[in-house]
């Protein structure tokens, strides 16, 4: 037993002479597909920079990341919203502090396919389209074609910020259909001639196009000047004052290098 003792103690020494860590800290962030990108991203260099670090990073939406959180199963939570006064509450029952880091900012860009001859929409047409009084493309100065509308569901923090900032809570029409991430909301729309949607600044490519809004150009510009009127927080959640891993990968994320890949990502930094 004596000599297996030894063993442990000199391989031990040994592999901190050598520089290898001894043990690898574990964290699991989880949430909002609008931070994935940022997540996974800003994961992957700092695992590069720290081979003891392992951070696991998943989707899921804002609501099913905060939930996660809240029962213990991850330790940072993604979420394109802020927390809900009922989410604090199960908080504290659960006997969790829950502390906000905004990491980035963003805009939710209305997306239509690039066929599609509209470029501009005022919020109120939006709303108008999302709660089913227009129903048709002609009636916003396209052709004679159904309206296909596409949201997020109801567990994403996309869908939540979008009720309220473009929707006047007023609820989405019932025929929408619903996807499970920003991605999947492109994908549709791009496929679809006669589809609206809407994503993250992120979420933007040339195979669909981001309508002007009141005249307002989405873009990290209109955002951060506050002319776009659909610009909100991104956050990672923590269980008290971030500590370890968990700390070292949000300040990275806050660094002037973690907000250059979230710029490189697509979305607004803070800087």
């Amino acid at each position: 037993m004596k000599s297996l003792t030894k063993i442990l103690v000199m391989a031990l020494v040994i592999a901190a002479g050598l520089g290898f860590p001894c043990f690898a800290e574990k964290i699991v962030v989880e949430g909002s597909t609008t931070v994935l990108p940022i997540a996974q991203k800003t994961a992957e260099v700092f695992m590069q920079k720290d081979s003891s670090a392992d951070i696991s990073v998943r989707g899921g939406g804002s609501g099913v990341g905060i939930a996660s959180l809240l029962d213990g199963t991850c330790d940072i939570a993604d979420s394109s919203r802020p927390i809900k006064d009922t989410e604090l509450d199960k908080a504290v029952t659960n006997g969790k502090d829950i502390k906000a880091h905004v990491i980035a900012m963003d805009g939710i860009a209305v997306i239509v396919n690039p066929a599609n001859k509209v470029g501009a929409l005022t919020k109120k047409q939006v709303r108008d389209i999302y709660t089913g009084k227009i129903s048709n493309w002609s009636q916003v100065g396209g052709d004679d074609r159904k309206i296909v509308v596409i949201s997020r569901d109801t567990s994403s923090g996309t869908f939540e910020a979008f009720g309220e900032l473009a929707l006047d809570k007023q609820k989405v029409r019932p025929d929408a259909l619903m996807q499970a991430s920003n991605q999947a909301i492109a994908s549709t729309v791009a496929r679809t001639p006669d589809a609206i949607g809407y994503v993250g600044l992120g979420f933007l490519s040339s195979s669909v196009k981001a309508l002007e809004l009141d005249g307002v150009v989405p873009s990290k510009e209109t955002v951060l000047n506050n002319k776009y009127s659909i610009g909100r927080p991104l956050f990672m959640y923590t269980n008290g004052k971030p500590k370890g891993l968990a700390k070292d990968f949000i300040d990275f994320i806050k660094s002037p290098e973690g907000q250059t890949l979230v710029d490189e990502e697509g979305f607004v930094s803070l800087h």
